[in-house]
């Protein structure tokens, strides 16, 4: 396909895709389908394997922006977005303090309460000892988090207080910062949002225990229904919370928030993703199409807001 003047305005594009975290293998999938994407539209796009020598190579490459498909640690968590805001390299999505607070369930929920979002209650536990007294106040049932870690993994749902010290100490094994959060029962949403606009929402729903890794990428029992059939009013609002919820923790260009209703239709915030999986069967995909656009307009969007990022552009 021949390049559009869109595509070749963007330059020499670097696809960050792999890394070292626990999401590699997501992040591998996400990365190739982004580069599939942007070579099929014309741009000059290559993809790199984030290893410890991506700056150089980044240098080395003349390369003139980066597509961040980094998924979890070193990747959404503010750590390659600094790294390239010191060699002025222009890069998509959210910047290094939105990506750090976004990637802190804790302290993002710590953001939310201060602005006076809705997010359920939680406990943070550093040491075992303090699990007793946790439990005491938040109560059960409740879910179990590492503070660092995305795609549930290290995640727990706790109905009994003799699963809480187990749940914990797997949580640890992923992360030295945990959390306890109350249960919400109720129908769980995503809001992907591009720029400025929220896109239609998409119910989720598993046989499992709670949308865990498995539900996620293994279990094709996991419904995803688009439009949400919430109504069109309640929808609108969803949405506007979503938005709130994104610019409070200062996130810009894309993302995606997380949210629970619980029975009286309540709405609790959970969490923000500030890359989320880009391959044809992710939420964020899905909801554009739902919206009217094609994956490759999603691609291209996306890579458009590394020009409003606050290193130097092109």
């Amino acid at each position: 396909m021949s390049s559009t003047p869109e595509a070749h305005s963007f330059g020499k594009v670097a696809v960050l895709m792999g890394g070292g975290s626990a999401e590699r293998e997501i992040s591998l999938r996400s990365g190739a389908a982004v580069l599939e994407s942007l070579r099929r539209q014309g741009v000059d796009a290559h993809g790199l394997d984030a290893g410890a020598d991506v700056l150089t190579r980044l240098q080395d490459g003349a390369f003139e922006r980066a597509f961040i498909a980094l998924h979890g640690r070193g990747g959404e968590d503010g750590v390659i977005q600094g790294a390239l805001e010191t060699i002025g390299l222009p890069y998509t999505g959210s910047g290094v303090l939105a990506s750090a607070l976004s990637m802190d369930k804790l302290r993002s929920k710590q953001v939310w309460q201060g602005a006076g979002l809705p997010t359920p209650p939680c406990r943070p536990v550093s040491d075992a000892a303090e699990l007793d007294a946790a439990l005491g106040a938040i109560g059960l049932p409740l879910i179990i988090k590492p503070a660092h870690e995305g795609s549930s993994l290290g995640m727990s749902k706790v109905q009994a207080g003799d699963e809480l010290a187990s749940a914990w100490r797997m949580a640890r094994d992923f992360d030295r910062d945990v959390f306890l959060e109350k249960w919400i029962d109720g129908p769980e949403y995503t809001v992907a949002i591009i720029g400025a606009r929220a896109l239609p929402l998409i119910a989720i729903s598993t046989g499992r225990a709670f949308y865990d890794y498995t539900a996620k990428y293994d279990d094709d029992t996991t419904r995803f229904e688009c439009p949400c059939g919430l109504s069109p009013e309640r929808e609108r609002k969803l949405q506007a919370l979503a938005l709130e919820a994104f610019a409070a923790l200062d996130c810009r260009g894309w993302g995606r928030v997380d949210l629970i209703c619980d029975e009286q239709g309540e709405p609790w915030l959970i969490e923000v993703n500030t890359v989320p999986g880009m391959t044809d069967h992710s939420l964020v995909p899905m909801a554009a199409r739902a919206a009217g656009l094609s994956f490759d307009e999603v691609v291209l969007r996306v890579l458009a807001t590394s020009r409003d990022c606050s290193g130097s552009t092109t």
